[in-house]
This record gives C-alpha cells, sequence and structure tokens, in this order.
C-alpha cells in the first residue's frame, strides 16, 4: 500500500545566513562547477550555504540537493512499483548571505549565478510496472516546480489525495490495454496522456533559474 511520509517543505525560498570565506580558495570557479540552472543539483558552494542555514542536502547517486523522501511503497518483483517520491527544494539568497556574495562579486562575477537565482520548489512522482512477460513501463512519472509555496502545497496536497486511492495494479492494466494511444507519442504528449488519464494537471518542470 503506497505510504505518505510526514515529511514537509521548508517554508523558506531564501538563504539569509553567510558562510566562512576563509575556508574556499580565492577563485570559487570549482565551488560552482556543473551548477544546474533549472534543477536541483546543488554545487559545492550551495551546499555549504544549505549546511550553515540548518537545511541540509542529501547525497543521492553523486548528486547532492534538498530532497526528502515523499512516499513509499512495498517493493516487489513483478508489478507496480515506486520507483521516487521526492520533495524537492532550491534557494535563493537575501540578508546577510547575499550581502556577502555581493560583496565577493567584485572578483567572482560567477557568483551572480547565486545572487540572481529565485529560490522553488518541486514533487516528483514516479510509479513504474513490470511483469514476468517482459512488460516494462512508466504507470505515471509526475513532476511540477513553482516558486510560489502556497501552489506547490497545493499540488502536493492533491496528488497525495488522488495517488493514495489508486489501484495500481488496475491503473497499471488499463493502460497496458490501451497502449496503442500511448506508445508512440513523443515525450510531452505521452505525459499528457497520463496526467489526463489519471485526472492531474500538466507537468511543469525545468523552471528557468534566474530573475
Amino acid at each position: 500500500m503506497l505510504q505518505i511520509t510526514d515529511k514537509q517543505f521548508y517554508t523558506n525560498n531564501k538563504w539569509n545566513r553567510g558562510v566562512n570565506w576563509e575556508w574556499f580558495p580565492r577563485n570559487v570557479v570549482k565551488l560552482l562547477n556543473l551548477f544546474d540552472q533549472n534543477g536541483y543539483r546543488l554545487t559545492e558552494l550551495e551546499q555549504d550555504y544549505s549546511f550553515v542555514n540548518n537545511q541540509p542536502c542529501v547525497l543521492h547517486g553523486h548528486e547532492r540537493s534538498l530532497r526528502k523522501e515523499w512516499m513509499t511503497y512495498p517493493i516487489e518483483h513483478t508489478g507496480p512499483h515506486l520507483n521516487h517520491a521526492f520533495l524537492f527544494e532550491r534557494k535563493g539568497y537575501e540578508g546577510e548571505a547575499l550581502d556577502q556574495l555581493k560583496k565577493q562579486v567584485v572578483s567572482n562575477p560567477l557568483l551572480y549565478k547565486l545572487i540572481n537565482y529565485k529560490g522553488k520548489w518541486g514533487v516528483d512522482f514516479s510509479m513504474d510496472y513490470v511483469d514476468d512477460k517482459g512488460t516494462s513501463m512508466e504507470i505515471i512519472h509526475f513532476e511540477y516546480d513553482s516558486y510560489d509555496f502556497k501552489e506547490i502545497v497545493e499540488i502536493k496536497g492533491m496528488i497525495e489525495s488522488k495517488v493514495k486511492l489508486v489501484d495500481w495494479n488496475f491503473a497499471a492494466n488499463q493502460i497496458i490495454k490501451r497502449k496503442d494511444e500511448w506508445i508512440n507519442l513523443e515525450f510531452f504528449e505521452q505525459s499528457k496522456y497520463k496526467t489526463d488519464f489519471f485526472g492531474l494537471p500538466a507537468e511543469r518542470f525545468k523552471t528557468l533559474a534566474w530573475e
């Protein structure tokens, strides 16, 4: 049975506590390496801000992000299974943290990537299916980003109210029966087919990073 955890979003969209710049080399290029413009992967410098602001990031694969486990589902060898269900966050900067970045940007213009960043929240829910006949598919994969806290809380609650009522075996069988309707669709068209099937709004993710 699908279980919803008690994890919630942090309410702030900006960090305000500064880091100790004596920790860092004069050139911050490495600390901002592989900056993720539209997603949730944190650079080394962002990870340090997460630590001093008491919102520690977690390791997932080779990436660190503000990620919380949103739902769980029993693991079986066949049938429906939860690929992942996470709550994500990415922060902008204000107060001491912003003042600090503005001071350092004179010698490190790359810091404008943080100065101009828009904080956001996101939900990511993915339910998969396999069987011993060789079928493998996503039953539904729903991602939604928002810069507005009230909106993302409403989306989170709406998803929870819908998915906890789903009979995932029945849903998978219905989608398999209709495979000819969606299998040849491109990514976004197939996503819309699945969200329409479950009565969900259209996905919205990879939102632009900078103000």
